[in-house]
């Protein structure tokens, strides 16, 4: 059984395929204990001891061991104001505005499966088979607050998930001030923090820091997860590395403004707290009421980042990505974008789409532009009509022409913007996001709608309705093009303020649940501003996401690699564009990496071009499989290296590999040679480029020799293998 307690030692002990949590119960304190490494015994009753507490650190009347004190404790979900002064998971405030929160253990339930959060995404089990959840349920006798503590561990992934309910059991109302979804403690300082960081166009960026006395951070307070960073931290050995050393791997699956918070004491121990920003948020829950938090996904390896990698890619494959597309092979796309901005009609449409075809791409998508009467960035958002003075004859005769090519039609929507100059805005000007009295602050000449809102919201969903109903549309791309300013809602009062955020990506969520729900085969693909929004939340709603603006394939390598250090292939947004600072063939080597598309005209091709995308075509459904359901393994990565980078495809069953390296900056010598990773030592393969057999054992030792002509920049190598059986 992946959990169990031991009633007379009174610990919980929570086994994942290569990893063990374990919680302990101390005068109806939750003491946590060990995160690590599997373990087969529990006797780990000695570890939470820190040694002799100062004689100015609160201690608790009833307990009568000079030991113990909340200040030094390693408390599994730390209170505010009750003697633990690190950081902090949980602060209720009372109903005379006192923060004081101590919760003590009532009861518990282990059950096989894994319960739906409501309103949330989640991850979940295809079988009950596949996991086991602890509640661990404890209360604050003084306010009421039932805080229960959900815990999932997976059988079959070093993965354990954790989130948070409260439920208001008391006679007066109190207000949520933070809930953190984790809180996870160290007994040692000896890590380096992981985190994505970045700006549009430059998303995701690998940062490594050693960890110091104190409090580091990474957040986000701008009404989603952000370009600037990402829900996800890791902490990893700091003698470990790509493929080796423990590695700890943390993502909230929320898609809002969040918080991850590591603090190391002066014992030299680390805490890392991880949930929703408690900047600018308050929840007011009444007597009966209850609040359910975001889940964080925390993964251990004992391999690594790579394995750790590894493991986040495995789990939101199977068990988050949701729906038709989940397993299915998603249809190679061209977006109209780059190629034509808002300058289009029904005539260059349908001649992309031609063109397309004859490459053997099979799905075209209209981006921004296409309705009400939107020709630039200044209006039209919010009014989802056809803009049929663009396309004359409307959209379904545009649908029927570009489908008699051959190929599927894809839409644009931003539902959860809105636009001054727009039909809807002169209707309901008070749907706009703004504080009354202050002036609003455009972003990309738009504003945004308030998503806390149900009319609001009823509104944007019969609008798409209307038009996704009545036509054959096989993709669409939500975008999201600007951060919130000016945090209110009409519909909220004083006290109910601070929910503003947290209400709207409760919105969103529920309207990209009532519209995927509606039309089940249409292939969503998330985006926000490029990858301003890149994260597990979106991904149950979406099964892929736009990774970056950025479609320089040189720079796209260190966005897309750091995306890969949580977030699987086949999520990953990738597009040839019409970037002049590489040939097509690395173009097509960097975005075959992700989801792979393209992103430019087919008139402005050459035919030599167009003959090299065909056989990028063949390419993309032959290497399909092992690239969006492979296991990944980074080679080089390119911050660590000036010249290149590289990075390998294996097949879960080790029968075939696909190695790609990119070859950024001119190189001060000739020499190229790569040793592989993730073969089966005793397996043969055969390079598919020159029919040579190799041993994997070979390949991963000795290496493969790939020094040919000249290292130019930009240059790129494709080596796909296969076993010799």
């Amino acid at each position: 059984m992946p959990i169990t307690f031991d009633e007379k030692r009174k610990i919980f002990k929570l086994d994942t395929l290569d990893s063990t949590y374990a919680i302990g119960i101390r005068e109806g304190y939750l003491i946590h204990l060990y995160y690590g490494k599997k373990i087969p015994d529990d006797n780990l009753l000695n570890l939470p001891f820190r040694g002799y507490f100062a004689t100015i650190s609160p201690k608790n009347v009833h307990v009568d061991d000079y030991k113990f004190s909340l200040d030094v404790q390693p408390m599994e979900y730390s209170c505010n104001g009750s003697g633990d002064y690190r950081l902090a998971a949980l602060s209720i405030k009372d109903s005379m505005g006192r923060t004081t929160t101590d919760i003590r253990y009532l009861d518990h339930k282990i059950y096989n499966g894994k319960p739906k959060l409501k309103g949330l995404p989640a991850t979940y089990c295809n079988d009950d088979s596949e996991a086991q959840t602890l509640e661990l349920v404890t209360v604050d006798s003084f306010t009421g607050a039932k805080v229960t503590l959900y815990y999932t561990a997976f059988a079959n992934y070093s993965v354990i998930t954790e989130s948070v309910k409260v439920e208001n059991t008391g006679k007066e109302t109190f207000e949520i001030e933070k809930i953190a979804s984790c809180c996870v403690n160290f007994p040692s300082m000896d890590y380096n923090m992981i985190n994505l960081s970045g700006v549009w166009s430059r998303e995701r960026r690998v940062i490594t820091r050693h960890l110091a006395h104190g409090i580091q951070s990474v957040a986000s307070k701008r009404g989603s997860s952000s370009h600037n960073h990402n829900p996800f931290v890791a902490l990893v050995d700091d003698k470990g590395g790509e493929d080796f050393g423990d590695a700890f791997g943390f993502n909230l699956v929320y898609s809002g403004n969040f918080a991850a918070d590591i603090e190391t004491d002066y014992l030299d121990c680390t805490r890392l707290v991880m949930g929703i920003n408690p900047i600018d948020f308050t929840w007011v829950v009444e007597p009966g009421d209850e609040f359910q938090s975001p889940e964080v996904v925390m993964v251990y390896s004992d391999g690594g980042m790579g394995k750790m990698s590894r493991t986040f890619h495995d789990l939101y494959n199977n068990n988050l990505i949701r729906g038709e597309w989940k397993n299915k092979k998603r249809p190679l796309l061209i977006n109209s974008w780059e190629g034509s901005g808002f300058d289009f009609d029904q005539e260059t449409l349908v001649r992309y789409a031609k063109e397309a075809k004859e490459m053997g791409i099979e799905l075209l998508v209209m981006d921004d532009g296409w309705f009400g009467h939107r020709d630039s960035d200044n209006s039209s958002l919010g009014d989802w009509f056809v803009n049929e003075s663009k396309l004359k004859g409307g959209l379904t005769k545009l649908i029927e022409r570009v489908n008699a090519e051959g190929v599927q039609f894809g839409i644009w929507y931003e539902p959860e913007m809105i636009s001054e100059d727009s039909e809807l805005y002169k209707a309901h000007p008070e749907w706009c996001v703004h504080v009354e009295g202050r002036e609003k602050s455009p972003a990309r000449q738009q504003f945004v709608i308030d998503m806390t809102r149900q009319d609001v919201r009823d509104c944007i969903f019969n609008q798409m309705y209307d038009v996704l109903s009545k036509n054959n549309i096989a993709y669409l791309k939500w975008d999201y093009n600007r951060a919130i300013t000016e945090p209110a809602s009409m519909l909220l009062d004083a006290r109910h303020s601070k929910e503003f955020f947290h209400r709207f990506i409760l919105g969103t969520y529920e309207l990209m649940d009532r519209i995927t729900s509606a039309f089940p085969h249409i292939l969503f693909e998330s985006c926000a501003g490029g990858g301003g929004r890149f994260d597990a939340g979106m991904l149950y709603y979406m099964p892929q996401a736009w990774a970056s603006d950025n479609t320089d394939p040189i720079e796209r390598l260190t966005i897309q690699f750091g995306t890969t250090m949580c977030y699987p292939a086949s999520s990953m947004g990738a597009h040839v564009s019409a970037c002049d600072r590489t040939g097509i063939e690395t173009k097509a080597a960097v975005a075959m990496a992700g989801t792979f598309g393209y992103e430019l005209d087919p008139k402005e091709m050459s035919a030599e071009d167009k003959e090299k995308v065909k056989k990028q075509v063949e390419d993309y459904h032959k290497y399909y499989n092992v690239i969006h359901f492979g296991d990944l393994y980074r080679i080089i990565a390119p911050t660590d290296d000036e010249f290149k980078c590289a990075w390998e495809h294996v097949a879960k069953d080790k029968s075939e590999a696909l190695l790609t390296v990119v070859i950024k900056n001119r190189a001060p010598h000739d020499f190229l040679l790569i040793k592989m990773k993730g073969l089966d030592p005793e397996k043969m393969y055969r390079d598919a480029t020159d029919g040579e057999i190799y041993s994997g054992a070979l390949l991963m030792n000795a290496g493969i020799n790939l020094t040919e002509g000249t290292l130019s920049a930009g240059r790129s190598f494709v080596r796909y293998f296969t076993e010799v059986k």
